[in-house]
């Protein structure tokens, strides 16, 4: 009898351990990976696209490319360009709009952005330079700029024609179709410059509007679409490379077939 009773005491006390709840396993999840979307407790900033509203307008400025002429065939590879600027002034800060504070601004005023290809813009301060460029045919895209980089944007502000360079085979593009170039941002952002990150584009033979033609632009993965065409303020950039993508689509957010219609930069960030 006695040894009965010892066992079922052994055999209660088996159960209740038994019973007891075990260690987590290495299968089961471990919380310290689950990343929670919240900004605020991550200090992880927001990212905003805020169109600018109050840039001056300059609605009387004009830009006239005179050389090199509509289809040149250059034999030269030493390019003159040649402008006739009207109410505009080059190489003068432009000291109107929050951007003229709060923007990247070039300390040698306004200028011109020149694109050539598609290619980063070159930002040239007077109306008459030479550059040296390889054999090749070119799109050249200029337009005039305020000295935080934004496009003017108006009709005759800008010009758009093709030429070629050198022993290149001469060609013909339609520059008559819609066509997107990318302007900003560019490069590098240093210190306070990093806080309000201008994104400027230009448009050809297009317009933009919610019930029309689109630009989508894709910023480290997040996308905005853009129906209205003016300069926006790129908020919450983080430090390091930032990558930028523009596409141009239609109504029914469609690629637009166009050799620029899509591009994409990256341009980096840092603290001082």
């Amino acid at each position: 009898m006695k040894n009965y009773i010892l066992a079922a005491a052994a055999a209660a006390v088996l159960c209740a351990c038994e019973s007891t709840p075990k260690e987590p396993s290495d299968k089961m999840i471990d919380t310290s990976d689950v990343i929670i979307n919240d900004s605020t407790s991550l200090g992880v900033k927001k990212l905003e696209l805020v169109p600018l509203e109050d840039s001056p307008e300059f609605s009387d400025a004009i830009l006239e490319l005179n050389t090199p002429a509509e289809g040149a065939v250059l034999k030269s590879n030493n390019v003159k360009f040649s402008y006739e600027i009207k109410n505009y002034e080059l190489a003068k800060p432009t000291v109107e709009g929050s951007c003229a504070i709060s923007c990247a601004n070039s300390d040698k005023g306004q200028h011109i952005h020149l694109i050539l290809n598609n290619a980063p813009y070159q930002a040239k301060y007077n109306s008459s330079f030479t550059d040296t460029l390889p054999d090749g045919h070119y799109i050249a895209l200029s337009f005039l700029s305020r000295s935080y980089h934004e496009s003017i944007k108006h009709f005759g502000a800008s010009d758009l024609r093709q030429f070629t360079v050198g022993k290149a085979t001469p060609e013909k593009e339609d520059l008559s179709k819609p066509m997107l170039f990318y302007s900003r941002p560019k490069g590098e952002y240093k210190g306070k410059d990093t806080a309000n990150v201008l994104l400027d584009f230009f448009l050809a033979n297009t317009t933009l509007a919610e019930d029309g033609n689109k630009v989508r632009a894709t910023i480290n993965g997040k996308s905005f679409l853009i129906t209205n065409w003016k300069g926006y303020v790129i908020k919450g950039l983080p430090l390091g490379t930032s990558t930028i993508k523009l596409e141009l689509l239609d109504a029914a957010e469609k690629p637009i077939p166009g050799k620029y219609n899509v591009v994409e930069r990256t341009i980096t960030l840092v603290k001082e």
